[in-house]
């Protein structure tokens, strides 16, 4: 007779896994709060920190990085350059294309936002020895990768 007891191991995992899905669920909710107090939509904010990871990008390649359709992209940049977030430039290699170029990291408004958020993160980082922190973000960087890769 076999018993189907979980192992302290499968615990641990199943936690890991259940906090993980808590720390998306909540990073999603706290970028929603950002967006509304920068009175942009979601989508339109999502954007934003695409181009802060991507830099200018193609408005074809922000499509396919957003999962939205090349209409919408077409109206969300539209709202985001009228917002000052975005510029656009032609694409000098290809002049049928255009080049969504960000201008964000000089508004004030979206470094008071994040203010709190980063001043809270670099006390915790203190808590960290430097080779923690090393392990941490290692990780950051790896589960980052498998959360992309659970998208495409």
């Amino acid at each position: 007779m076999s018993t189907n007891k979980p192992n302290k191991t499968t615990n641990h995992h199943e936690n890991f896994v259940l906090l993980m899905r808590g720390l998306g669920t909540r990073s999603v909710l706290y970028q929603q709060k950002i967006a509304v107090s920068l009175g942009l939509y979601n989508h339109d904010f999502i954007a934003v920190d695409i181009l802060r990871e991507s830099g200018p990008i193609t408005a074809g390649e922000l499509s396919k990085l957003s999962g939205l359709t090349t209409g919408s992209v077409t109206a969300l940049v539209d709202r985001l350059e009228k917002a000052g977030y975005v510029r656009r430039e032609n694409d000098p290699n290809d002049r049928r294309k255009v080049i969504i170029v960000p201008q964000y990291e000089h508004k004030e408004e979206v470094k008071e936002k994040y203010y709190a958020l980063h001043e809270e993160m670099v006390k915790l980082a203190d808590t960290y020895t430097e080779d923690e922190l090393e392990l941490i973000t290692h990780f950051l960087e790896k589960a980052n990768n498998v959360i992309e890769n659970q998208i495409d």
